[in-house]
């Protein structure tokens, strides 16, 4: 897999793109996770009660985070990817220059990465607004860089349903049997301790689930060396996911 600069000029290709659209856009970067946040955090708020001595919007919010960056760099590397190489065909035009398959790929996932920390920064501050803050400013640059890592986490995953995707409708399998239920099974809503044992075992490898416990932790300020493993859990999988994301969109373009 090679890799150059040239990530940066692809990168800066949709950044300029993204220019035209970018209150669409935005506003549809909210909308979901603002939902959850209304919904769940002030309606079903009022009715839960305190989690762990604090208002169940104070749990919901890193999750909510969280899961914003995630569906956001998915999507980019779903459809809007989709759209690039079947459609437009961009990927096309680009591998006609100097930019390599590898490096347009990357590029590809680095503006997912990008899309998914606007819309994590976006609900950051909406919690703010609605009195939920990270336990202190260091906390502020941990939240942005775990965004950075979920975002080339599912991006890079994302990535590799695209490979094979034959049409859009191939991209539903994906969000309602793995990225939809992953939601509810990964601690975003709820907490993962009164679920059966086997269920507990089965959350534990889904690749939100580490991320939401980092969030978790960083709103609240408790650590713990459980994180650790946490974290390089995130590592592993995202370098995998990127490295045959990255071939298999390659054997895609180049055949």
């Amino acid at each position: 897999m090679n890799l150059s600069y040239r990530i940066a000029y692809v990168f800066y290709r949709n950044l300029i793109s993204y220019k035209r659209f970018v209150v669409p856009t935005f506003i549809a970067s909210l909308v979901q996770p603002l939902f959850y946040l209304i919904t769940f955090g002030i309606g079903m708020g009022a009715y839960v009660g305190l989690f762990g001595g604090k208002p169940y919007l104070n749990f919901l919010v890193p999750g909510v985070l969280i899961s914003a960056v995630a569906l956001a760099a998915s999507y980019e590397c779903l459809y809007g990817t989709f759209i690039k190489m079947i459609h437009e065909k961009l990927y096309d035009s680009l591998i006609a220059t100097p930019v390599s398959a590898e490096d347009a790929v990357a590029g590809d996932i680095a503006w997912a990465v990008f899309r998914g920390m606007v819309s994590g920064t976006l609900m950051m501050i909406v919690a703010m607004f609605m009195g939920v803050f990270p336990a202190s400013v260091p906390a502020v640059v941990l939240s942005l860089v775990l965004m950075a890592f979920v975002g080339v986490l599912f991006g890079s995953l994302a990535m590799i349903v695209t490979s094979v995707a034959p049409n859009f409708d191939f991209f539903s399998y994906y969000t309602e049997l793995v990225l939809t239920p992953m939601l509810f099974f990964s601690g975003v809503f709820f907490p993962l301790d009164n679920f059966p044992a086997w269920m507990k075992s089965f959350s534990r490898f889904l690749p939100l689930t580490p991320a939401v416990k980092i969030s978790r932790a960083i709103y609240s300020g408790e650590y713990s060396s459980g994180l650790v493993l946490d974290f390089v859990f995130i590592l592993v999988v995202e370098a995998v996911a990127f490295t045959v994301g990255i071939k298999l969109m390659k054997r895609r373009l180049i055949k």
